[in-house]
């Protein structure tokens, strides 16, 4: 068993009331349990993921829990936001998104104009 954590963001109602049913909800959104054993875990998860047609397209679930089989020792699933790729590197989670047309814009701008942030403060006289 082990601390299991999931928030959530523009859920509706029948998903708010389902966590809640299983988990306390602590701030708006954001529901613990200090002891769910991995079976109730999964089961959970199972309903959000039937459920998943009907968030809205800015919603999303977030779970975390210790998973001591894995090197970081955090589990992580989600649902819709965030809309972003997490990675196990190295023992840590990173993570990874697309850059848009306008990142590689502004990047390409910032190289094309030698924008670099100095190595040292200006004023240092090392």
């Amino acid at each position: 068993m082990s601390m299991t954590l999931i928030t959530t963001r523009n859920v509706p109602d029948r998903h708010r009331g389902f966590l809640a049913s299983c988990m306390l909800e602590v701030v708006p959104g954001t529901y613990i349990a200090p002891r769910l054993n991995q079976g109730v875990r999964e089961r959970i998860w199972n309903v959000m993921l039937e459920w998943a047609p009907l968030l809205p397209t800015d919603a999303g679930i977030l779970m975390i829990w210790r998973q001591i089989n894995v090197a970081s020792g955090i589990g992580i699933n989600t649902i819709g936001w965030p809309r972003i790729d997490l990675v196990e590197v190295d023992s840590l989670w990173l993570a990874r998104h697309d850059l848009t047309q306008s990142d590689l814009g502004r990047l390409a701008t910032d190289l094309v104009d030698g924008d670099e942030l100095p190595l040292l403060p200006e004023n240092d006289s090392h």
